[in-house]
C-alpha cells in the first residue's frame, strides 16, 4: 500500500530514506505537475536548502515537471525559501517548489509549494495538489537533465544574487553597517549563511558552513538552540545585536546587547511600531492565535484594523494577497511586512530591525522599552510536551468539554478556541494549549508580566493536564 502523503501547516515533511524517498518525491512532483496542467500553468521555480539530498530531490522534481512540459528555473546551489518566493515573482512564474524541512531536525526533508504572488499556496490549492498525489508515479522513465536543457525546460537561475540585489535596493546597508552596531549572526547551518555574509560582511558568523548533519540539532531559532550565540554576545562587548535564522531562513530569532533572547511577539511589536510611527505606513495587522494580545492593543492604539487567524503562515499570506496588510506574523518566528513579498523572511525582518536601530540610534533593548511604553511590559514562553497519543486525545477532550476550571492558582475567566484553547486569567495573563496535528505533542504557551511567572503558569498547566 502506498504511503499516505499529507501536507501540514507548511508543506510535506518526512524522514529522509524512510518516507522521504525519491519515489515519494516523484509522486508529489507529479501531483504538482497535474495541478499545474489543470490550471494551464507553464513555468515553475525550484530550489533547495542545505539539507542532505537537496540537489537530488530538486533534480527529480524538475525532471517530473519537465516530463509534463513545464519549464523549470532551478536555483544554483542552496537558497532560502524567500529567495524562491521572490524568484517566482521576478521571473513571472506560476508556482514555486522548495525542497526543505524548514526548522525540523536534520533527518528530515520536505516539499513546500509557493504561489505566483510569492508566498505560500492558499490552503484550498494545497488540498487540491494533495488530492492529486498518485499511489505510484505513473511516469515509467524520466527525461534526463540534458534532454530538458536542450528543450529549454530546465534553466539555471541565480536566485541568491537576485535576492541580494532586491535587498540592496530596499535597505540603506551603509547606514546599518555604520550605526546599528556589530552583529553576531547564527545561520544554524542553514540557507541564510552566504547571503548575510555578503550583506553584512563585518559581522561575527556562527554555524555558517555547509553541514547537512547540523550536529543533530533542529535548526529552529529559539533560545535553547542558540546558547552559543547568546554567549558570544555576553562575552564580546562590541557585539550589540544577535540574529539567527532557521534552516531555510524564513524564520527569525534575535538577541539584545546583553545576550537576552527577543522572541517573535516582541519583534512583531517592534516592526509594527517602526512601520507605523517612524515610516508613516498604514495597513491591516494580521497575526495568528498564539501571538501576544499586545498586538491587538497596539493596533487599536494606532487605529489600525486587525485580524487574528489560525496558526499557520498560509492563513496570513492569503489575507496579504487580498488586502493591504502592514504587518503579519506568527509566534514561531515567521514574520512579513508591507513592501515585500507576502512571505516569511528571516533575513529581511532582521534587516528591518537593524535599520530601525540605525535610524534611531537605539539598541534592541531600547526598542523593546519603546514598545513597553506603548503597550506595557510582558513576557511569553512555550513548552512542547512530548506525550502519548492517548494522553493527547484526553487533553483535547477535556479542553473541548471545558473540564479545566483553573491551572494551579490561576482561575480561568474565559476561553477562546479559534485554533487550540486560550485560557484567560485576567490582567493580560493567559495560557494556550494546542495539539500538534502530526505527532503526539502538546504545545503550551503562556503570557504574563514576567518570564518567571510564565514559568509558574506553564508548570501549573502541565501538572493539571497530565
Amino acid at each position: 500500500m502506498a504511503t499516505p502523503i499529507k501536507f501540514g501547516t507548511d508543506g510535506w515533511r518526512a524522514i529522509i530514506a524512510d518516507d522521504y524517498t525519491v519515489d515519494n518525491v516523484k509522486r508529489v512532483a507529479e501531483a504538482t505537475a497535474r495541478f499545474m496542467k489543470q490550471h494551464k500553468m507553464k513555468k515553475a521555480v525550484i530550489g533547495h536548502d542545505c539539507r542532505f539530498g537537496g540537489l537530488l530531490f530538486t533534480s527529480i522534481t524538475a525532471r517530473v515537471l519537465g516530463a509534463y512540459g513545464i519549464k523549470c528555473h532551478v536555483a544554483k546551489g542552496f537558497v532560502s525559501t524567500p529567495m524562491v518566493s521572490l524568484g517566482v515573482v521576478k521571473l513571472k512564474a506560476d508556482l514555486g517548489v522548495v525542497i526543505t524541512a524548514s526548522h525540523n531536525p536534520p533527518t528530515y526533508n520536505g516539499y513546500k509549494l509557493k504561489a505566483s504572488y510569492g508566498g505560500p499556496m492558499i490552503p484550498s490549492d494545497i488540498a487540491a495538489v494533495e488530492a492529486l498525489i498518485p499511489d505510484v508515479c505513473t511516469l515509467e522513465t524520466l527525461p534526463s537533465l540534458g534532454d530538458l536543457v536542450q528543450k529549454k525546460l530546465f534553466v539555471d537561475v541565480d536566485l541568491e544574487t537576485m535576492y541580494l540585489r532586491h535587498a540592496k535596493k530596499h535597505f540603506d546597508l551603509s547606514a546599518i553597517k555604520q550605526n546599528a552596531g556589530k552583529l553576531a549572526y547564527d545561520a544554524m547551518y542553514g540557507a541564510g549563511q552566504r547571503a548575510v555574509r555578503k550583506l553584512l560582511p563585518r559581522s561575527i558568523f556562527l554555524r555558517c558552513d555547509d553541514n547537512p548533519g547540523m550536529h543533530g540539532q533542529a535548526p529552529e531559532p529559539i533560545h535553547r538552540n542558540l546558547l552559543a550565540l547568546s554567549e558570544v554576545i555576553k562575552k564580546n562587548p562590541k557585539v550589540t545585536v544577535g540574529l539567527a535564522n532557521d534552516g531555510d531562513a524564513d524564520r527569525i530569532g534575535m538577541y539584545d546587547e546583553d545576550g537576552n533572547f527577543v522572541d517573535s511577539h516582541h519583534l512583531l511589536l517592534i516592526l509594527l511600531l517602526y512601520l507605523y510611527k517612524y515610516k508613516n505606513m498604514r495597513g491591516k495587522v494580521v497575526f495568528t492565535f498564539s501571538v501576544t494580545d499586545k498586538m491587538k492593543k497596539m493596533a487599536e492604539k494606532f487605529g489600525l484594523p486587525y485580524e487574528i487567524t489560525k496558526v499557520g503562515f498560509k492563513y496570513i499570506a492569503e489575507i496579504m494577497t487580498k488586502e493591504d496588510v502592514l504587518v503579519g506574523g506568527e509566534e514561531s518566528g515567521g514574520l512579513a511586512v508591507k513592501g515585500h513579498i507576502p512571505e516569511r523572511d528571516g533575513i529581511w525582518m532582521g534587516l528591518l530591525v537593524l535599520e530601525f536601530m540605525a535610524k534611531t540610534g537605539k539598541t534592541v533593548k531600547g526598542l523593546v522599552q519603546e514598545v513597553y511604553k506603548e503597550v506595557g511590559a510582558f513576557a511569553s514562553d512555550r513548552d512542547d510536551l512530548h506525550i502519548t497519543e492517548a494522553q493527547k486525545q484526553t487533553v483535547i477532550a477535556n479542553c473541548n468539554n471545558r473540564t479545566y476550571k483553573a491551572f494551579g492558582a490561576y482561575k480561568i475567566q474565559a476561553v477562546e478556541d479559534l485554533d487550540g484553547w486560550k485560557f484567560m486569567f485576567g490582567d493580560e495573563k493567559w495560557v494556550m494549549i494546542r495539539a500538534s496535528g502530526t505527532e503526539p505533542v502538546l504545545r503550551v504557551y503562556a503570557q504574563a508580566p514576567t518570564l518567571a511567572e510564565t514559568r509558574v503558569m506553564l508548570d501549573a498547566t502541565k501538572e493539571t493536564i497530565l
